[in-house]
């Protein structure tokens, strides 16, 4: 899932919702739009049966997994690890997803989509306080400072997403410098902050089976 090997529109249109994995390709050439959001396969236009609550609590997870570029069992790892913490669990479940370096790389603008994000991440891009990070799954914490490196600042794909920035809003927990390229985490986000086609009530229940 972190690299998939398959068309990624597929995975919009098994949800039913755009995921933005192709960056401005959602916008102006999303399948969604031409295929009236059928499933993927050849009896995708085909009458289903009535999902079960399981089946919906298994979307909700797959939706979330999919939208962050999450692998199955680090996703597990995530749920466990906000059940752990104080706090309610989805909430936390949450924002630990978007504390993701990549994540935060994406929020700010520097890419223009969530896997685009995480190459740039792997490929030693930006600096967490001035120590270059390339690791994507790096948890960011208020007051960190998030920046592109000086020798990456032409990099094409950065400039790409620069020029889309304006079309995309940073959310009000993350502090955008354009002209330094960098941005600073000011605190943790708010549910109304993070993405609403996530459901994680049906996260909870899904893994208290």
């Amino acid at each position: 899932m972190a690299n998939p090997h398959h068309p990624v529109c597929r995975l919009c249109r098994r949800e039913g919702v755009k995921l933005f994995l192709k960056g401005e390709k959602c916008v102006t050439k999303c399948t969604l739009d031409r295929r009236n959001m059928t499933p993927p396969g050849q009896h995708g236009m085909a009458r289903r049966r009535k999902v079960s609550d399981y089946g919906i609590q298994l979307r909700a997870k797959q939706r979330a997994r999919r939208l962050y570029g999450v692998l199955e069992t680090q996703f597990r790892h995530y749920f466990e690890k906000a059940e752990r913490s104080q706090g309610v669990t989805g909430t936390v479940l949450l924002q630990n997803l978007e504390r993701r370096l990549d994540n935060v790389v994406y929020r700010l603008g520097f890419a223009a989509s969530r896997p685009e994000a995480r190459q740039l991440v792997s490929h030693r891009h930006f600096s967490v306080n001035g120590r270059t990070v390339n690791i994507p799954s790096y948890q960011v914490r208020p007051g960190d400072v998030v920046a592109v490196r000086e020798k990456s600042r032409k990099a094409q794909p950065i400039d790409n997403a620069q020029a889309l920035i304006q079309g995309r809003p940073v959310p009000d927990w993350l502090i955008l410098d354009a002209d330094a390229l960098k941005g600073t985490v000011q605190r943790l986000p708010e549910r109304t902050e993070m993405d609403a086609i996530i459901d994680e009530q049906l996260i909870v229940e899904f893994y208290s089976r």
